[in-house]
């Protein structure tokens, strides 16, 4: 029986030794499918491309002109696939387990499938809160200044908190670290919106897809993410998010 086509995509930018764990965790544990890797480099300065070429021998390196940001570099890698079904990785993610080879058995048996959301823990086990409801003014504002590790009710309901965590559940919005797409849903939709440079594409994606197929949080998969939440402490960064924060509620007819 043949194995089921997956391929993957990681975006880098000036991550030369940075983006090794990851790409070494996802090669070691996904066994169970046919696997492609593809490391779309953004024209990083610091020779990534090279790096990861020679070290990396397996995986498929294409090099962009130009630093389009997260979705641009992500949409690169759409004329060469021909899989299945498609992950979107961030370089800095951690496997455990064969993660992907279990959401493509999942999505296989379930052709309305779309998109699949796997729990996400930061590397020491906690539970990263990470918004499954479409973002509003309401939710955005308590999520960005909200203190401490225990959820409040409005993160509670952004976030589905209270919704079972032992089965698949609909979402509209999931986070671009980890987001499991069947190849022709993300073709159909011609990728990542573009006008984002980073931040909030991943949630207009998710919610494209959710308004034709099914946009899943599936808890039975984890995946690691060493998140850092850097729009916080840079200032060009936390303007990059105020704006795609803008043309999102813009797009979507979102009242400030």
């Amino acid at each position: 029986m043949e194995k089921i086509k997956v391929s993957g995509c990681i975006v880098t930018y000036n991550a030369k030794g940075k983006v090794d764990a990851t790409i070494e965790s996802v090669l070691e544990m996904t066994k169970g499918v046919d696997f492609t890797l593809y490391i779309v480099d953004n024209a990083s300065e610091d020779g990534t491309a090279a790096y990861i070429k020679e070290k990396y021998p397996s995986v498929v390196v294409i090099e962009s002109k130009r630093n389009g940001g997260f979705g641009a570099g992500h949409n690169k890698v759409m004329p060469f696939l021909e899989s299945d079904y498609h992950v979107v990785i961030n370089p800095d993610i951690l496997l455990k387990e064969d993660v992907i080879s279990e959401l493509a058995l999942f999505a296989s048996q379930d052709k309305t499938v779309g998109l699949l959301s796997p729990q996400i823990r930061f590397e020491d086990g906690r539970l990263q809160m990470l918004a499954k409801r479409n973002p509003t003014v309401r939710y955005l504002g308590n999520h960005w200044f909200h203190k401490g590790d225990e959820p409040n009710r409005i993160m509670t309901e952004y976030c589905m908190l209270d919704m079972p965590d032992d089965e698949p559940f609909e979402i509209t919005n999931a986070t671009g670290c980890f987001m499991f797409f069947r190849t022709s849903v993300f073709m159909e939709l011609g990728g990542f919106d573009e006008r984002f440079f980073m931040y909030l594409e991943d949630c207009d994606i998710a919610r494209r897809v959710s308004q034709k197929y099914k946009a899943l949080f599936y808890p039975k998969a984890t995946v690691y993410h060493l998140w850092e939440r850097e729009s916080k402490r840079n200032k060009k960064l936390l303007l990059i998010h105020i704006q795609s924060i803008i043309k999102y509620f813009l797009k979507w007819g979102i009242k400030f």
